[in-house]
């Protein structure tokens, strides 16, 4: 491939989006495990609201595809469901 003035410039949009979309990729991981690793039901309901609406909010700038955001968002709705 060519060097040029296009090239370059797909190159510089290229790598700062992958920077934002590592940031929100990232930021969901890190709600999903926080989510995954309560033991008990206290303060699940708002911690999972926080988690979901990241999901809601990466899914809606198109980093994750929608299937993607509704199997996690489900993954996790099951497991606070699931604690006593």
């Amino acid at each position: 491939m060519s060097i040029n003035k296009s090239v370059m410039k797909r190159i510089r949009q290229a790598r700062k989006a992958q920077a934002s979309n590592k940031h929100y990729k990232s930021m969901m991981k890190t709600a999903i495990k926080k989510t995954m690793a309560l033991t008990t039901k206290e303060n699940s309901e708002s911690i999972l609201k926080d988690t979901i609406s990241i999901i809601d909010k990466v899914a809606g700038k198109g980093i994750i595809h929608k299937n993607k955001a509704a199997r996690q968002k489900s993954r996790v709705t099951s497991y606070i469901n699931s604690l006593s």
